[in-house]
């Protein structure tokens, strides 16, 4: 970036409209010069409207009126008294023609007030003792309306210009302070597509603003460029340190991928063994960080193409494992059927042979592939083994030596008190005492009971 404000064009000026030149008069034999008042007066000319204000005189001196004055404005000796008057009129009539187009382009607007005012100045020096003849009292009132009226208007004009200024300056001294405070910012952890669109736009208003505001000072322009100048040093200083670490860091990750994507090829050979190996490279994969969009895509395609060959492998293997575990499928499904009669079997000893030659020949089937369908197999032919499992259980504790003694214990205590309640009963019901045949035929029926419970 330049350390000058960048320059503002300047806009073409239009030439203000060109204003027809009345037709060129000869030039009288001698320079018109002022004559003794004294001469003697012609005749009326003949020249429509001149006689009002203009007169010449027998030696061809001519004379304008001016209110009651008469003002000697030349003199044209070799020609005659109408050929004389209309030179100056003709001289009255090109000034009036100025005054003319001066006031309609004040009317029409458009034009600047303070030029206006400039011409319009001009033309009152050349109306003042013009050498012309015609209303010249009337055209210096014209002319004093038209200046007092355009130096209002140039005042407006100026107060317009002033306020447009000063707007101009707190424009641009926003994008100033709007570009400083992005430069004031954390720029370690900002968005830095963001900040640069921000930043760009800022730029873009302040060229608009310069090429189509008004010209602002020298020294307020340079203040301001310099401070915006400054703002965007500070935030592309940032900008570059912050992509070239991150150039860095793609680097590093591109580098350490690069060297990921080597081992995975390199595990094509081992086929499926290679997989658990993959499995770790690809931790390591996501360790490694960005290397940036493009780079990451490509790399990516590279290393997902080393794993594709491991997984393609393993799934040609557990094809082919498929195929081969169909006849072992229908084998144990075979089993499972004839297992069935496990449950139906009454000779508990009897189901545990039948189950435990199926339990072998299941083995001998060998492994199934999926393993979802082997482990769905085993659980059923666990189902069959756990309901006879629990078979087994009740029939060892009614069996059990032990558990009838102690059975047979607790049946004769039982019997025992069974006996000695329906004595209590049998005296409570001669003794007429309800309450104690109540209790005693409660607990005789509880003992009955717990002897049902034993077998007894």
């Amino acid at each position: 970036m330049s350390a000058t404000e960048p320059s503002k064009p300047t806009p073409p000026v239009p030439a203000p409209p060109r204003v027809p030149t009345p037709p060129r008069v000869p030039t009288p034999p001698r320079s018109a010069a002022p004559s003794a008042p004294s001469a003697p007066v012609s005749a009326a000319p003949t020249i429509e409207g001149a006689a009002d204000f203009g007169r010449v005189a027998d030696d061809g001196t001519v004379e304008v009126r001016e209110g009651e004055t008469w003002r000697v404005v030349g003199q044209y000796p070799d020609g005659t008294p109408d050929e004389a008057l209309a030179y100056f009129v003709r001289k009255y009539e090109d000034l009036a023609f100025k005054v003319q187009t001066l006031e309609q382009r004040h009317q029409a607007g458009g034009a600047s007030a303070s030029d206006l005012a400039k011409q319009a100045a001009h033309l009152v020096d050349e109306a003042t003792d013009a050498a012309a003849v015609g209303d010249l009292v009337g055209l210096q009132e014209r002319l004093t309306v038209l200046t007092t009226e355009l130096s209002a208007a140039t005042a407006e004009e100026a107060k317009k210009a002033k306020e447009q200024l000063d707007q101009a300056i707190a424009d641009r001294t926003a994008l100033v302070e709007r570009a400083e405070a992005i430069a004031a910012r954390d720029l370690s952890n900002v968005q830095w597509k963001q900040v640069t669109a921000e930043l760009g736009e800022l730029f873009d208003a302040w060229q608009a603003q310069q090429q189509n505001g008004p010209r602002l000072s020298k020294g307020v322009s340079q203040q301001l460029w310099k401070r915006f100048r400054d703002a965007r040093s500070t935030v592309d200083k940032q900008r570059r340190a912050f992509y070239s670490e991150l150039d860095d860091a793609h680097k590093s990750a591109r580098d350490a991928k690069q060297r990921l994507i080597e081992r995975a090829e390199a595990l094509a050979s081992r086929g499926t063994d290679g997989i658990p190996a993959y499995r770790a490279l690809l931790d390591e994969w996501k360790a490694a960080g960005r290397a940036g969009r493009k780079a990451d895509d490509a790399l990516w395609a590279r290393f997902k193409a080393a794993g594709d060959t491991l997984y393609s492998a393993r799934a040609e293997q557990s094809a082919a494992e498929e195929a081969d575990s169909a006849p072992k499928i229908e084998a144990r499904q075979a089993l499972l059927e004839e297992a069935k009669a496990v449950a139906d079997e009454s000779d508990i000893k009897q189901a545990r042979a039948l189950l435990t030659r199926i339990q072998r020949q299941w083995d001998e089937i060998g492994r199934i592939f999926p393993r979802e369908k082997e482990r769905a197999l085993d659980d059923k032919l666990r189902t069959i083994e756990q309901a006879l499992k629990a078979r087994e259980e009740v029939d060892w504790k009614r069996n059990n030596p032990e558990t009838k003694a102690r059975a047979n214990d607790m049946s004769s205590q039982l019997l025992e008190a069974i006996e000695k309640l329906e004595a209590e009963l049998a005296a409570a019901e001669r003794a007429g005492n309800a309450k104690a045949a109540k209790e005693a035929a409660e607990a005789l029926e509880a003992r009955r009971a717990w002897l049902n419970a034993l077998g007894g």
